[in-house]
């Protein structure tokens, strides 16, 4: 009985030690995590000029603020891009 139990407890102890990502992992990922955080905040500001060029044409947003808030949804689109290709390099 006693040996099975050092052998689970060896066993999850070495499971547990396999899970911890190393300095570099940790590097990469963090990287990836900027990454994403800047896309974010620049398209956050990206709609916000946007807003600010509200006007309903017609009882529609215009072309202008639909093209801006488009611009802002493609550089979200490829920070996340980019930061999932840093993820996964660090697999």
């Amino acid at each position: 009985m006693k040996k099975s139990i050092i052998i689970l407890a060896a066993t999850l102890s070495l499971a547990a030690l396999s899970a911890c990502d190393g300095a570099k992992e940790n590097a990469q990922e963090e990287q990836a995590d900027a990454v994403r955080e800047n896309a974010e905040v620049q398209a956050d500001a990206m709609e916000e000029k946007a807003d600010a060029t509200y006007t309903k044409v017609g009882g529609m947003d215009s072309t202008t603020e639909n093209k801006m808030e488009a611009d802002a949804q493609a550089v979200r689109e490829k920070g996340e891009a980019k930061a999932d290709a840093a993820d996964r390099q660090d697999k």
